[in-house]
Parts: C-alpha cells; sequence; structure tokens
C-alpha cells in the first residue's frame, strides 16, 4: 500500500518537488503518478515516479491508474486542481477526499473568478464545487487563497500554511555588479494574459525617451498573446523593448533577474510569487496590485512593495536602498529551506491527516 501518493504533471516546478521530496525524506513512503509531455524526463530515473505520456492511450492508462492508487494511498497530494477527469473521479467517489492535500496553484482556483462564464465553465463547476467544498486538507502559503476557496467554494478542508515547491524560496545568489547604466524593467513573467501588460505599457509610455530598457518574459504561456505584446511593445518602446522568447537555464535566468532594476507585475490574481520571492531576495524594487492575495501576505511579513496603482514613475526610478535591504533580510529567514521542510514533514506525518 502506497504511503502518500503524489498526483500532477511533470513540469519545471513539481519536478524540482520530486527530488527535494527523495533527498529529504524516505523514498519509499512517496509514489508520484504523473503525466509528462517530456520523452526524456530527468525525474523517470527515480524508481518512485511514474510518468504517463500525454496522449489518448496515455491518459486513459493514468486514469485508470489514478483510481486504483488513490483508493490504496494512506494520503494523497493533488499538484495542481486542473485535471476534470481527477475532479470527476473525487466526484464519484466522495470518500477520498478526505485524505487528499490540495496544492493550490492558483489558476485551479482563479477559475472561479477569472474563467470565462459559458457552459463548459457550468459543467467543471458542478463537479468541482462538492469536490472542493469536502476535500480533507488546503496546501497554501497564502492565507488569502484559502479564505477564497471557503469565500467561493466553503471549504471544510484543514488549511496548511506551506511555501509548497522550491521555486518559491530564497535564492542564495549573489547579484554581479551591475554592468548598465540604464534602468532594467521586468513586466510579468509570461504570456499569460493575466499579466495585464498592455496597461503596464500604457504607464511606461510616459518615459520611452528615457535611459531604460523594458524585459519582457514571453517564453512560457499563450503564444498568440506573447505575439501581440510583442506586436504592441515594439510599436511603442522599438529597440528599449526586450521580449524574452527562449526559456533560459535557471542559474541564467538567475542572473538575469539579479540585472532587473524594478519589476512591474500586473496580475489581478495570485500569480508569479516565484519570481516574486526571488526578486525581492535579489533586493530589487516590485510594483504589484494591492487588491490580490499576496499583497497582504508580503505586507504581513513586513517586505516593502509598491501598488502599482500609485506608479509614478520617474527617469531615475527613485530606489529605496533601505527598504530593498530590509526585504532581502525578510525573504532569507521566511522563505527557508529548512521552514520549508518542517511544513512539508508536518503535512506527510499521519497524525495530522484528518481536521
Amino acid at each position: 500500500m502506497t504511503d502518500i501518493l503524489h498526483i500532477g504533471v511533470s513540469d519545471r516546478m513539481l519536478d524540482p518537488f520530486v527530488n527535494f521530496v527523495n533527498s529529504n525524506f524516505e523514498p519509499s513512503q512517496h509514489e508520484f503518478l504523473l503525466l509528462s509531455e517530456r520523452e526524456n524526463n530527468d525525474i523517470a530515473v527515480n524508481s518512485n515516479v511514474r510518468l504517463n505520456k500525454r496522449s489518448i492511450l496515455g491518459n486513459i492508462r493514468y486514469f485508470f491508474l489514478s483510481i486504483i492508487k488513490m483508493n490504496k494511498a494512506k494520503k494523497i497530494v493533488l499538484h495542481g486542481l486542473f485535471d476534470i477527469n481527477l475532479v470527476v473521479i473525487l466526484f464519484f467517489m466522495p470518500w477520498l477526499s478526505k485524505k487528499c492535500y490540495w496544492f493550490v496553484w492558483g489558476s485551479d482556483l482563479y477559475v472561479y473568478q477569472v474563467g470565462e462564464r459559458n457552459w463548459k465553465w457550468n459543467i467543471k463547476e458542478l463537479f468541482r464545487r462538492p469536490v472542493i467544498k469536502n476535500i480533507g486538507n488546503i496546501v497554501t502559503y497564502i492565507k488569502g487563497d484559502y479564505e477564497l476557496a471557503r469565500k467561493w467554494y466553503r471549504v471544510k478542508g484543514r488549511y496548511h500554511e506551506c511555501f509548497m515547491y522550491p521555486s518559491n524560496l530564497y535564492k542564495d545568489f549573489d547579484v554581479p555588479e551591475k554592468q548598465h547604466s540604464c534602468k532594467n524593467v521586468l513586466v510579468g513573467n509570461s504570456a499569460d494574459p493575466c499579466n495585464n501588460h498592455l496597461e503596464v505599457f500604457v504607464k511606461l509610455d510616459m518615459i520611452k525617451n528615457k535611459d531604460i530598457k523594458i524585459y519582457v518574459p514571453l517564453s512560457y504561456g499563450n503564444q498568440e498573446y506573447a505575439r501581440k505584446v510583442i506586436e504592441e511593445g515594439m510599436k511603442r518602446f522599438g529597440s528599449k523593448f526586450v521580449p524574452l522568447t527562449e526559456v533560459m537555464p535557471y542559474y541564467e535566468y538567475l542572473r538575469f533577474l539579479g540585472s532587473i532594476d524594478i519589476a512591474i507585475f500586473n496580475h489581478k490574481r495570485q500569480q508569479a510569487m516565484g519570481n516574486t520571492i526571488s526578486l525581492l531576495g535579489l533586493g530589487k524594487k516590485i510594483y504589484m496590485r494591492s487588491d490580490v492575495t499576496q499583497w497582504e501576505f508580503l505586507k504581513d511579513q513586513g517586505i516593502m512593495i509598491y501598488d502599482i496603482f500609485d506608479l509614478e514613475v520617474t527617469c531615475d526610478f527613485v530606489k529605496e536602498v533601505e527598504s530593498m535591504d530590509k526585504n532581502k533580510k525578510i525573504v532569507r529567514e521566511y522563505f527557508s529551506i529548512e521552514k520549508y521542510r518542517k511544513d512539508l514533514e508536518k503535512i506527510f506525518l499521519f497524525n495530522t491527516s484528518v481536521p
């Protein structure tokens, strides 16, 4: 019998989690049943990882394996709640819900708010609502997301504070000495329309003649939307606009973040927290919306962030060094690997499984 079954999709966030769990806990207690789009996946070398290719046959196999293994497992960790097939399983097998731990990714929750209200949405919500309401455990480090789940779905499960994935931890990285004279501005984190890039471009238009570079990561997400962002960015800012359309290796991306002076995240929901934490740990100034759940969370930790509604961009991008140094200290101490390990340990312990 599997002690703890993990279900999700193998990707750049979940794969480091698999390696972390296998390095810090007893691998024989964990089994990972994952969907994957990659033929050569490094985590497949782990004996407790079972990958299923995203195909008709692979999805069918994954569906039936999920039913068998979830019924046998003592605990079930749901890495995101995106797969409607998984939701349907839990709908028709409600006895599984109490031993489930939903790691809330964000978009799997906020589909309630931002999803297109059509017949497909209504059918999915018909299954999602009772499943989410009765799920035994909700895992996130942003209490506001848990409160929204209670508001939207009347969840009854226990709240567990945990950073969920290594990408949300402090990165110990020495920022190279500044080599550029201009101000480097980061806008958004992906080609997801939730970034609302064009609204930010309007704000930045007033300083397009200043010594700036505007960097926009667009390697992940909706590529049709990415093309629209690139077209508008080049039209407004010309050579000062730099779209990032290729995936960067991990440490190269950290070096890139180290070169940024100010980051602007215009998401209208909780998103881009991995980038936000990394930038704060590197001492960067961040603007975001004050009506999102991560705003209150970061403020509660004593972190200095700036409201995008009050964004008054000057040619110098005045940087408050003292506040940024304080941010670095808070992020280093709070988003630590030690706290992360302890939080996961509490979730994995079996005397905490019943709300």
